[in-house]
């Protein structure tokens, strides 16, 4: 796959992932290469700390998400906004599983805690914390999912404040009153999930 050789046009962009959501023949090729390079930047989002040479990069990521989000028989995105947050979404979930897997031999080390900042940024290092962290959003997404959007948006995609109000359709105060509650709530929600494990 490769980027885009000029930037996309947000409408153009929700004209073809409508058509693909229709169902027009050809509506997903002609989609990813508008698309890809901010794939690419949420994706880099998550793993802009890691490593080099670690087995799992941005582009791979991308990769993995777009074949989930191409698999989508009937794909249910209400606008490019939505499209982007499902993407997001997908991307956390192709890094949970790898953690999840690399996790699998190293049972028993226990917990240790981290900053929210630093367990949004994924690692083989921190992949203990980073699955905790994706199961307390989790857990939070189902008392209110807007807060949880707030987050991946912010921390996991990489997008500014002014960003993440324009792309949630909410005013900055609403993004730093939700971001303080699920930072508090998280990190209760963490710290109580180290001392189960102790």
């Amino acid at each position: 796959m490769q980027g885009p050789e000029r930037d996309p046009d947000p409408g153009e962009i929700t004209q073809r992932l409508q058509a693909w959501r229709a169902g027009v023949p050809g509506a997903q090729d002609a989609l990813l290469p508008q698309i890809y390079n901010e794939l690419k930047q949420i994706a880099g989002g998550y793993m802009r700390r890691e490593r080099a040479g670690h087995t799992l990069q941005p582009t791979a990521l991308v990769n993995e998400a777009w074949m989930r989000l191409a698999g989508a028989s009937h794909p249910d995105w209400e606008s490019r906004r939505h499209f982007y947050c499902i993407a997001a979404r997908l991307m956390r979930q192709v890094l949970v599983e790898h953690a999840r897997r690399h996790l699998t031999a190293k049972r028993g080390q226990g917990l240790k805690p981290v900053p929210l900042t630093e367990a949004a940024n994924y690692s083989m290092e921190n992949a203990e914390q980073f699955v905790a962290l994706n199961d307390a959003l989790d857990a939070l997404g189902r008392l209110d999912d807007r807060k949880t959007k707030v987050v991946e948006l912010r921390y996991f995609g990489g997008l500014s404040m002014e960003e993440t109000a324009t792309e949630l359709d909410i005013s900055i105060n609403t993004v730093n009153r939700d971001l303080r509650f699920a930072e508090a709530w998280l990190q209760n929600e963490l710290n109580g999930r180290q001392r189960q494990a102790e």
